[in-house]
This record gives structure tokens, sequence and C-alpha cells, in this order.
């Protein structure tokens, strides 16, 4: 079986609201698949569906090859579950915590300090076991916390926003933390409002809106649906944008212009031909560039792209 993660026309609602409104998605195993999506789109309820604290109102819902509703406690067995906020006691060490939980997972005393060990030295806290978490920083307390979750060592992990508040370096250490768990075969499933971080971790990336797919595929794939590759330009005197828009070998429909940073920007789908050609015509006629430069969108472009007709109808873009 070569996915850990089975969703199909998956319902449910929220008296009139439609949180998730026919919902189709499937997570190959021992990758890192995230959910983007605007607040609302449902991210959040499908989560709490596959992990079993939600039950849907129609569709099918397996996970590491059980059904999450009629077969709930197997599912229960398999998994790991990191929610936006530490579940941590402050006063406790981290080895406390930790073993805390084990027990609470009724892994017994023994296998429970044992576990706590591994998992501290796993994610570089084994010089900190004994402090309080109250003492920990941002990251360290967020590595703390994603070790609890993985003491039963779970086929498939559901991170929920892991690393909102954090500062660049906590980011960091949870991302490498992720990382690491991939590589021993955890499949894992995010869900984040940091596009850069599903760009950095995600083997797959699906946009969710107003409960239904919108797209899914990997980071460049989605790129492509934006509009692929551009072409910018900065002129170094904005009063001959006009004039550029028009030498350009492109179609004066296709250029957008920023009066106010002397943009020019413009598909580029051949690249380096495109970029040739333009830079060409530019000194031909005279017309400076102070920068030019090739770019693909980004996911910020794409998840805009994809979300921000509120008046529109999704349509699975599948790629």
């Amino acid at each position: 079986m070569t996915d850990a993660i089975v969703v199909e026309g998956v319902r449910k609602r929220y008296g009139d609201t439609h949180a998730l409104d026919g919902l189709d998605l499937r997570v190959g195993r021992g990758t890192v698949h995230a959910l983007l999506g605007p607040n609302g789109a449902g991210k959040t309820t499908l989560v709490r569906i596959l992990s079993t604290l939600l039950r849907p109102d129609g569709g099918l819902v397996e996970v590491a090859g059980h059904d999450a509703v009629t077969r709930a406690r197997e599912v229960r067995r398999r998994i790991g579950l990191l929610g936006q906020h530490a579940a941590l006691d402050e006063e406790l060490g981290g080895r406390q915590n930790l073993e805390m939980f084990g027990r609470l997972y009724h892994l017994g005393a023994r296998h429970a300090r044992v576990r706590a060990g591994e998992l501290l030295e796993r994610f570089g806290l084994a010089d900190t076991g004994r402090k309080a978490v109250k003492r920990y920083s941002g990251g360290m307390r967020r590595r703390l916390d994603l070790a609890a979750s993985l003491l039963t060592d779970p086929e498939v992990l559901f991170l929920d926003e892991p690393t909102t508040g954090l500062d660049p370096r906590g980011r960091a250490e949870v991302w490498a933390a992720v990382r690491s768990l991939v590589g021993g075969g955890t499949t894992v499933l995010l869900t984040t409002q940091y596009l850069e971080e599903a760009d950095q971790l995600a083997d797959r990336i699906a946009v969710l809106d107003r409960g239904r797919l919108v797209a899914d595929g990997t980071a460049d794939e989605l790129k492509a649906l934006a509009g692929g590759d551009r072409i910018d330009v900065v002129l170094r005197d904005g009063g001959q944008l006009g004039a550029a828009v028009a030498l350009l070998p492109l179609a004066p429909a296709e250029v957008s212009v920023d009066v106010d940073r002397r943009l020019l920007s413009a598909p580029a789908a051949g690249r380096m031909k495109v970029l040739t050609g333009v830079l060409r015509a530019l000194e031909d006629a005279g017309v400076e560039a102070e920068d030019v430069a090739l770019r693909r969108p980004t996911l910020d472009e794409v998840f805009l792209h994809l979300t921000d007709d509120p008046a529109a109808t999704p349509a699975k873009e599948t790629v």
C-alpha cells in the first residue's frame, strides 16, 4: 500500500457552513504533504477528522490502512498529533514531561524512561532534560512537544501549524526535526500559514479553499499554475516604461507595469530565449536596465492566485 492517508468525498457541516465539501486527498507513505488555505478553509477540521477527534458527516477516511471512523482505536495506535499550542507542564523538566506522557500512553515506567532518553537525544535536548520547561526557548519547547508526539513511534504524524510564533532560529530547528522524521520513514501531514515552510519541507502541497481541494502538486507544479517563470526588468529611467513595453518581443497584454518601482514583469516561458530577446530589444533602443532577473512565482503568489476570489467556485487542479 503506497498511501498512508486516503480521503474520498469527505463532508463536514457546522450548521449551514460546509467546513469540508466533498474533499479528496491522498498522502504517500514516508512523505511530507502540506495543507495550505485561508482561515476557515477546512484545514484544522480535516486534521481533527484524520486524528479521530471528529467524525465526518460522510465520505471515506483511511489512515495507516484503517478506517478512521469504524476502526478509530487502531488509527490512534498508529498516529501522533502536534497541535498549535504546546501541551507541556512548565514546571517539570523535559525528561519528566516525556516520562509522564509515556505513562499516559501506557508504555510502562521502564519503557517510558528509555523512550524519553532516546527522544531527548534524537532532538538535541539530552543536556537540558532536567531543566524546567519554563526555561526553554520557543524552539526547544516545540522540539520537546514534537518528541512527546513520537513516544509511541507513530506511522503518521499530524502537525497543525507547528512553528506558529517561533523566531527564524526556532523554525529552523523544527524543520530539521521534521526532515529527520521523514528520513526515518514517518509520514507527515503539515498545516501551515507559512508559505516558505511548505516550500522547504513538503514533497507535495494541497491547497484548500472553502472546504474543497483546489490544487495538489509539488511546489514547482503549483508555481506553474500561477503563470510559470517570469522576467522582471527594473529600468533606470521610469519615464521609459511605456516605450519599453512596446519594444519587448511579447504581447503588451502579457506585460505588467509597476510605475513606482520602475518595473516591467512578463512571462518567460522560454527563459534564456526570452531573456536574451528582452535585453537585445532594450539595448538596441537605448533603454537602460538597472536590474534584470528571471524568477518563478512564489508560493505566496500561487496562494493568492488560487484563493483570492471569494465568489468563485473552487475547481480542483491536480498536477
